[in-house]
């Protein structure tokens, strides 16, 4: 008789307390919405990029393109975490005008370059209080396809062919700096400046650019981490 007094006692006070911590969470919304700490968490990344090609012989960040893909952060101290990134990125360059090659003996009226990368950055970032956070590392980029177009006012020149020979190398090392700032809950607003290490190229065709060239890019993402 005395162990079904006390279990009927246990049950009484589980029943109260249930019903005192609903009533704390219905006053309080936002208990609903808790960030346990944890050492590994993740999420997903989109946004886009504002390149152009150091070397090409034109100025300012006029190809846009897509940045695409996922995170995964571990946390090695109170405010500082390691990310990782696996993403889809779109780089190259876009003439913004006419331009005379290199020789005066011709004018480009339209160029371009197209380059699409698998990449991988690696970054040390700092979080402050709120979350937000900034850092700097490494980005390796691996490339899918690339494609070069000129138009001269001179018919046949440059011919595809010309262009095609001077090929792109497979592989793309940038720096990287950026921030990321905490909007709501697991969104971020994200920038980040990125710039080739080394050229993006063994040669060039002479009439049109540099022989060292390399990749200089902006990126404006949203990122969403996962809870």
């Amino acid at each position: 008789m005395t162990k079904i007094r006390y279990f009927a006692a246990f049950i009484a006070l589980a029943v109260t307390g249930t019903g005192i911590s609903s009533q704390v969470k219905a006053q309080n919304p936002t208990s609903f919405y808790e960030e346990v700490p944890r050492t590994f968490y993740g999420g997903l990344i989109l946004g886009g990029t504002f390149a152009q090609v150091d070397g090409d012989n034109y100025a300012g960040y006029h190809k846009l393109g897509l940045n695409a893909g996922g995170i995964m952060y571990a946390q090695v101290a109170d405010h500082v975490a390691l990310s990782m990134e696996i993403l889809y990125s779109q780089k190259g360059s876009k003439s913004n005008g006419p331009k005379l090659t290199n020789s005066k003996a011709h004018e480009i009226r339209k160029y371009g370059i197209d380059l699409k990368y698998a990449e991988v950055p690696i970054q040390l970032n700092y979080f402050d209080k709120r979350k937000s956070h900034f850092g700097g590392g490494l980005s390796i980029g691996q490339l899918i396809t690339s494609k070069e177009t000129a138009t001269t006012e001179t018919p046949g020149f440059p011919s595809q062919d010309t262009l095609d020979q001077y090929k792109f190398k497979r592989t793309d090392l940038n720096f990287i700096l950026g921030g990321s700032l905490h909007m709501y809950k697991g969104l971020f607003l994200n920038v980040r400046f990125q710039y080739s290490l080394m050229s993006i190229r063994k040669n060039y065709y002479p009439e049109f650019g540099r022989a060292q060239q390399f990749n200089n890019m902006w990126t404006l993402r949203l990122m969403y981490l996962f809870d």
